[in-house]
């Protein structure tokens, strides 16, 4: 019994003590924040991030058949004779979407993309998870990182899959790094 008083006491000395026990009122003199400063600056970054990812283009549809789609693709990658690459991951994703703007607006890399590829994006999202699709290409048990892109050849046969976490410069992506992806598939 003195052991559980002996508790009670020590919980309720730990709440008494944690409570502001100053009876004066405040009348605005003291200064109470109720973030700490590492909270200010991560609300700060997420602020700054949600921002910016709702000016980026949204190329990704979660209604898209998704697998209709990629056969339209591969029919036409055949007369074109070129490769697909398929960015994996959705519109919630501020990386897959900077990946997107930065080889849209950068001229070099889109000249790239546009001779060589059918680029193509494929929802990943709790409203269309695609499962059937990704599991021709991956393993759908194991955990992606998103954006990763799926290379396929002008028949439809996957050459290989990229992770982008390579390609990754900061908060952006490296202009060096994805234009040796998108001309060779792979990152020295």
């Amino acid at each position: 019994m003195k052991k559980l008083t002996l508790l009670a006491f020590l919980g309720l000395s730990t709440v008494a003590i944690s409570q502001n026990t100053k009876s004066e009122p405040d009348n605005g003199k003291q200064k109470t924040a109720l973030l700490a400063p590492a909270d200010q600056a991560g609300l700060d970054a997420k602020k700054k991030a949600a921002e910016e990812k709702a000016k980026l283009p949204k190329p990704y549809d979660p209604k898209a058949d998704a697998q209709a789609d990629i056969n339209r693709l591969v029919a036409q990658a055949k007369k074109e004779g070129k490769n697909i690459m398929i960015q994996a991951g959705g519109n919630w994703c501020i990386w897959c979407l900077r990946f997107n703007n930065f080889v849209q607006t950068t001229p070099e890399l889109k000249e790239i993309v546009d001779k060589n590829y059918l680029y193509y994006h494929l929802n990943y999202s709790p409203d269309n998870k695609n499962e059937k699709v990704f599991a021709q290409y991956i393993n759908i048990n194991e955990q992606q990182f998103y954006p990763f892109f799926i290379i396929l050849d002008k028949n439809g046969k996957k050459l290989y899959v990229q992770q982008s976490e390579i390609l990754e410069d900061g908060k952006g992506y490296s202009k060096t790094k994805v234009k040796e992806f998108l001309q060779t598939g792979k990152v020295l």
